[in-house]
């Protein structure tokens, strides 16, 4: 089962995958002033490739804006991606 956790800091933060208990992915961030974050890097390791765990932490991450009003700038380019083939998260840019 595919969980998803969040640790937000100052300045950065991070959105980690646990598949059964296991880190399977991680998503780091860093804020841009106060209303926007920035997704710099996404990472998903080879086991779980395909699961579509670097998906669920930018959903998550979306999920993160849209309650806290905020804006995201996709810079990674996973991030980016998924952004551009799913139009339905695309208000939080």
């Amino acid at each position: 089962m595919l969980e998803v956790i969040q640790n937000n800091g100052e300045k950065h933060g991070e959105f980690i995958a646990l598949f059964d208990g296991k880190q399977a992915g991680l998503m780091t961030y860093t804020w841009a002033g106060t209303d926007k974050f920035i997704i710099d890097h996404t990472e998903v390791e080879p086991a779980y490739n395909g699961k579509g765990v670097g998906k669920e932490m930018v959903y998550q991450a979306v999920e993160f804006a849209r309650e806290n009003n905020l804006k995201i700038i996709p810079l990674c380019p996973f991030a980016k991606a998924t952004f551009q083939k799913n139009e339905e998260i695309r208000d939080v840019l």
